[in-house]
């Protein structure tokens, strides 16, 4: 699964692939320098090493790098004949250029190969820019869900879940 992009000299090496365990250590660092917008809502960091091997036992992380190391991940996981998609992280650095769209792309591609009918996400209310996003990509909002009861929002929110059926 490699993808080369020409927004960018630094892009044209881009790859993305399935991460291994060597990669948990950038992961965790990505996702919580990216997810870092989100404090106003969570104390803490997005996710532990802990996490991100848990999530690698029941799904996948793609990861998407180039000549500049790690620049984007995003889970993926099988569900029952949808895919879910979720932790969508790019560096802060390189965010707006493209790149969230080409992993959402790739994972999009990742779930076709495996026979899923619809792609299935979460958003955090918060996040106002977010189902704008994924919209533009095609998702569109099915419903609602409360945050788990482990986590202590500091402001009044809930989940957006958001889908896109696969042709």
């Amino acid at each position: 699964m490699t993808q080369s992009p020409k927004s960018s000299p630094q892009d044209e090496s881009l790859t993305i692939r399935v991460a291994v365990n060597a990669d948990i250590p950038a992961i965790v660092r990505l996702i919580n320098v990216a997810f870092i917008v989100e404090k106003f809502v969570f104390d803490g960091d997005r996710i532990s090493r802990e996490e991100a091997r848990s999530f690698m036992e029941s799904g996948k992380f793609l990861v998407a790098s180039d000549s500049a190391g790690l620049a984007a991940c995003a889970y993926v996981e099988l569900r029952k004949g949808r895919g879910y998609l979720g932790l969508l992280a790019v560096d802060p650095q390189r965010q707006g250029s493209g790149l969230g769209r080409k992993l959402v792309a790739a994972a999009e591609d990742y779930f076709r190969g495996e026979g899923c009918c619809a792609v299935d996400l979460r958003v955090i209310s918060q996040r106002t820019p977010l189902p704008p996003f994924y919209r533009r990509l095609g998702y569109v909002e099915i419903g609602t869900a409360p945050f788990a009861p482990f986590l202590q929002a500091k402001v009044p929110g809930h989940y957006i879940i958001m889908s896109k059926p696969l042709a």
